[in-house]
This record gives C-alpha cells, structure tokens and sequence, in this order.
C-alpha cells in the first residue's frame, strides 16, 4: 500500500506524505471518520461565508467563494445523508487542532490584500491536505461504496485548492503568493509530523 502512498503529496506540492497507518486505522473508525467529515464540510462553508462577510466589496472574492460555499454546504448535506443511512448522529462539535495550528502559520498584520492572501493560503492548504487524505480512502478503503464516496470529494478538494491558489494571485504578486505558499508547505509539514496520529479524524 505505501508505495502509492505519496502520489496525492507529488500532485499537491505538499511537503510530508500521511503515514500510511492513518489509512488502516481510519477504516475502523469509518464512523468517526464521517462524522469529523461533516464538521470539515460545515466549517468550510461557514469560513467561506466569513471571507464574504469581511470581504463583501471584493468583486473576484464573491465570484469564486459563494459558490465554493454553496459546494461545501451540498457537500455537508451529503455526507449526513452518508451518515444517517448508516445509523450514525453527528454529537456535539469537535475542535480540530490541525487547523487550530494551522492558524499558527499565517502572518499577523500587512496590508489588507495581504491579509487577503493569507486567508487563501490557509484555505488551498487544508484543502491540500483533505484531498491527499480522501485520495487514500478512495484508493483503499475496502468498502466500494465509500471508495466511490470519497472520489468525488477528493476531485472537489483538488479544485478547490487550485481555486484558492490562483485567487491569492489576484491579491498579490505571483513571486509573493509563491514565497507564503512555501512557508505554509514547511510549516504544515512541522505540524503533521508533530501532531498525533488520529485514526477518527479527517486531518
């Protein structure tokens, strides 16, 4: 199985593949594994909805993240409906320390439009890394339904990290996005390989 292992970190530009055990334990906590999914796709509708709200004059930003939100809540609404036939109840919120460190990366202060960039940054990198992890569950995950399952999200993640991506661009100068781009690659690397392995949670 590992030998395909980084093939989702050779298309996506990331820095640290995900230890191939994440994908053996998942698949015994496929429960735990959709019912994190579904907080992931409801947070990024809600983040999406708070670029729009800060940034409401913003042309290309209303362009490109309403229907990205309007994507993820369809997406949510997909994966409790994974859920519920399966028998299984959303529980109360989880925090994400994944994300939380991620957080951790972005650079305070700046101007507005790079303040702008960092928002991006930080969504195409969790993208990144939830499209490397679905890759792997679509690739071997035993249940052929959730193999499927998980393709079409993994193909969604893909253009969603581009999209972030190429926005910054709009943003700030194509040499600039590539420098914080690379920063968040290194520093995300950091986190994954100091975070604890957790088999119930999507990151």
């Amino acid at each position: 199985m590992s030998q395909d292992t980084d093939g989702g970190v050779r298309m996506l530009g990331l820095k640290l593949a995900t230890d191939p055990r994440w994908v053996n334990i998942a698949e015994k906590s496929i429960d735990e594994i959709l019912i994190d999914h579904a907080f992931c796709e409801q947070k990024a509708a809600t983040n999406g909805i708070s670029l729009i709200v800060r940034y409401s004059e913003e042309e290309r930003i209303l362009q490109e993240i309403a229907p990205l939100v309007a994507e993820e809540w369809g997406h949510f609404r997909k994966v409790l409906k994974e859920m519920e036939k399966r028998g299984i109840k959303m529980g109360p919120k989880r925090s994400d320390a994944y994300v939380v460190k991620l957080h951790g990366l972005q650079q305070k202060g700046g101007s507005r439009n790079q303040q702008i960039v960092e928002e991006l940054l930080l969504g195409a990198m969790i993208e990144a890394r939830s499209c490397e992890r679905f890759r792997l569950l679509t690739l071997y995950c035993s249940d052929p339904d959730l193999r499927e399952f998980y393709h079409e999200f993994m193909v969604s993640e893909a253009g969603h990290y581009r999209m972030f991506l190429d926005l910054a661009k709009e943003y700030a100068d194509e040499d600039y996005v590539k420098t914080r781009w690379q920063s968040f690659l290194d520093g995300e690397a950091e986190i994954l390989a100091n975070l604890e392995m957790r088999g119930d949670r999507v990151h």
